[in-house]
């Protein structure tokens, strides 16, 4: 059994690794895989631009700023012409300087002003007036603001939401945008994935880890057994989360990146977080507990995190230590978004969801509320991550769960010598029992939260850059869940039949590839830089010339047709590297 166990991990770990060899996890015909369409193929999505948003939106936001690959490609246009690369150069020298560290931030907003504001400059930025830069040197003398240049971006991107951007969808490389526009649209099945061990269990079925055959890239499936889902009547809250997971796109949120169905499960794979969770390193690495610095640094990125939220007017609901995630570098997500919802705009909700000891007061209470009970969970977790322990409960000990919400309603919690008077009055302001008068809840948000002094020595661009070390990384040889042995198996769900009207409801869910972490994935991986080649002359290639037509299939021969994956169950492997699923 033990063995079992020790092969499971090796697998897993070999292709955390990248499997060995140079293709880092790739399949060997990743490049079939990933082959561009002739741009021929691709007219339906070009006249599907602006018409039906959900495809595409025909903005210069989406496709060109938020977009990742379409970013890259428009950058890469711009490049073409001088004075279109001055501004692209302009908008990245304002989002360093937006980063830069406090003690450096006046230095590089001169060295900015210098280079890109100034007439006699080779690079000088004519589109910002002489007025606007009057005006940022005299702010840049008072106080660097990490807004000095919001209102010359706001101007750059006017002007080249424009004629630029017109002349972009004229070009070759928006043309190759829609190439690999078809690509992220192509069908995703269980053949798309590698499968490794099991990493957990979820409401409706198993967590595993997962690998994508033609990027390497790997992934955690949570699987939503279809029968299991019908007999607990869960289909509106498997699609509400699959449906805010998507909407969500954050570096402190787990990010959706494919969903898809098999014969027997919806499969949401989501972002792989290999440091384990939060609860795991509170309580089983050693004294319980973090040393300040840390729990700060934690509270502070779930804090950037439940903004990204409540800006979607999403309220989480369920923050606590089990659903925190840390990733390789030691960086957190929050996962498990089954008890989201969205807050209509104006209006409040009501529900009395979540997890005993963690649930605010008018939640107790059963009271109406908008985005407050996240706050007051992120104090009951911050006081635990300092404490070692729960303020309303004490861990292994049973209380019921009417003292625990008596607990929560009426009585103060305590503090040991543990928290600092910063530490103290943080946690306090947080688990403030009136929601009007709690931190985070008086009107800014989660400003509020991050202007209390024990943040003070972070610098949140920097943060929600990602260019903060955090105050601990994971072992990267070390497997950070239990063994696969102590995973409880889910018994078979007996009395359910899966019916034809059921598959409306599987439609809606399996939509395939998510746009902005699949075009991340194919930048991550490099295939974005393999594969996105353009003629060094000038000419144009092949796949998108409209004179040519698009290459013919190779015919195969009869002993192919017979074996090929297409004319199987499904269920074969390629190749020898498929691993044995443990």
């Amino acid at each position: 059994m033990e063995l079992e166990n020790i092969v499971a991990n090796t697998v897993l770990l070999k292709a955390r690794e990248g499997g060995g060899g140079n293709r880092k996890g790739k399949s060997k015909k990743w490049r079939q895989m990933l082959q561009f369409p002739h741009i021929s193929l691709c007219e339906d999505l070009r006249q599907t631009l602006g018409e039906t948003p959900a495809l595409v939106d025909r903005d210069y936001h989406s496709l060109c700023e938020k977009q990742p690959i379409g970013h890259m490609l428009f950058r890469q246009f711009c490049e073409t012409r001088p004075e279109l690369s001055r501004c692209v150069k302009f908008l990245d020298a304002v989002a360093g300087y937006e980063v830069a560290p406090d003690e450096k931030r006046k230095e590089c907003g001169q060295q900015l002003i210098e280079k890109y504001l100034k007439p006699n400059s080779d690079d000088h930025v004519p589109e910002v007036p002489s007025q606007l830069v009057d005006a940022c040197c005299e702010r840049l003398e008072q106080e660097p603001s990490k807004e000095l240049f919001k209102e010359c971006t706001k101007l750059i991107h006017d002007y080249l939401s424009v004629a630029p951007f017109a002349d972009y969808l004229d070009s070759l490389y928006f043309n190759r945008f829609l190439q690999w526009k078809w690509l992220e649209r192509q069908p995703v099945t269980k053949n798309t994935f590698r499968q490794y061990r099991v990493l957990g269990k979820g409401g409706f079925g198993e967590v595993c880890a997962c690998q994508v055959r033609a990027t390497g890239k790997m992934y955690a499936c949570k699987k939503l057994e279809k029968k299991r889902i019908k007999k607990r009547k869960g289909e509106a809250m498997a699609l509400n989360e699959k449906q805010i997971l998507e909407k969500v796109n954050s570096r402190f949120v787990v990010s959706l990146a494919y969903a898809y169905e098999t014969k027997d499960a919806l499969c949401l794979v989501l972002t792989l977080m290999n440091g384990g969770d939060l609860k795991f390193h509170i309580y089983h690495m050693g004294e319980a507990g973090f040393e300040e610095p840390r729990a700060a640094f934690y509270a502070a990125e779930i804090c950037c995190g439940l903004e990204d939220l409540h800006q979607e007017r999403i309220v989480y609901r369920d923050l606590k230590p089990e659903n925190i995630l840390l990733d390789d570098h030691g960086h957190i997500r929050i996962s498990d978004l089954g008890l989201a919802v969205h807050v209509p705009e104006g209006q409040t909700i009501k529900g009395r969801v979540g997890t005993v000891g963690y649930m605010a007061p008018e939640v107790v209470k059963n009271e109406r509320y908008t985005f407050s009970p996240d706050w007051w969970a992120l104090g009951c977790l911050v006081y635990e991550m300092i404490e070692g322990q729960s303020p309303f409960q004490q861990r292994k000990k049973k209380i019921k769960r009417e003292e625990v919400e008596r607990l929560v309603k009426e009585v103060q919690e305590e503090y040991s010598e543990k928290f600092s008077p910063c530490a103290r009055s943080l946690c306090t302001m947080l688990l403030c029992k009136d929601p009007l008068e709690r931190l985070g809840c008086r009107g800014a948000g989660a400003k509020e939260v991050k202007e209390h002094p024990l943040f003070k020595h972070l610098n949140f661009r920097r943060l929600e850059a990602g260019m903060l070390d955090p105050p601990f990384v994971p072992d990267p040889q070390a497997i950070y869940c239990k063994d696969v042995l102590d995973i409880e198996q889910f018994s078979t769900v007996k009395g359910v039949e899966l019916e034809p009207t059921d598959n409306d409801f599987y439609q809606k869910f399996a939509t395939g590839s998510v746009p902005i972490p699949w075009q991340n994935e194919m930048i991550e991986t490099e295939c974005f830089k393999e594969l996105n080649v353009f003629s060094a002359d000038g000419t144009v290639p092949p796949d998108l010339d409209w004179k040519g037509q698009p290459s013919p299939q190779p015919k195969k021969g009869l002993l192919q047709r017979l074996f090929s994956r297409q004319d199987c169950c499904g269920n074969c492997s390629d190749s020898e590297e498929e691993p044995t699923r443990l």
